[in-house]
């Protein structure tokens, strides 16, 4: 039996415009405001002298570290995404963006289920937003209303 596992597949380019804003505001506050407080953290810690007991260095060095990655990482998200800003010309069909609301035929006093389809860097459970690329959301897809999934 061997440990190799098979590399997780993307996720899908797309973003809304108002996901991508989000994106930017947050390298925005990473790059320009926190960063800068951090290294001035780092920089008064190095003066103390010995480093190898100096916590704030230590952690200083080690946040420096989350917020580059960080940033890395989205600004290739930004530069690789696709933002979707128009709907498509028929919308009667479930798109990208578009929210669905869910009846369960099995239970009819169970109250209908309403969320959005959004990219992968968008999720959020308490706003029912769901990934493009989940199950439910790949069923949903192209799916008109009153159609069975």
């Amino acid at each position: 039996m061997s440990r190799y596992r098979p590399p997780t597949p993307k996720s899908s380019p797309y973003i809304t415009a108002d996901g991508a804003a989000k994106l930017r505001a947050e390298v925005r506050q990473l790059w320009k405001v926190e960063r800068p407080q951090v290294t001035q953290v780092v920089h008064e810690a190095a003066k103390n002298g010995d480093r190898s007991e100096n916590g704030d260095y230590i952690y200083g060095k080690r946040r420096l570290r989350e917020i580059d990655r960080r940033v890395r990482y989205l600004s290739k998200r930004l530069e690789d995404a696709t933002i979707v800003e128009d709907k498509p010309r028929d919308t009667s069909k479930v798109f990208f963006a578009a929210w669905v609301t869910l009846e369960d035929q099995d239970n009819p006093d169970a109250p209908p289920q309403k969320m959005r389809l959004v990219g992968a860097d968008e999720i959020d459970a308490e706003q029912n937003w769901i990934s493009i690329d989940s199950p439910m959301a790949r069923a949903l897809i192209g799916k008109s209303v009153d159609d069975e999934v």
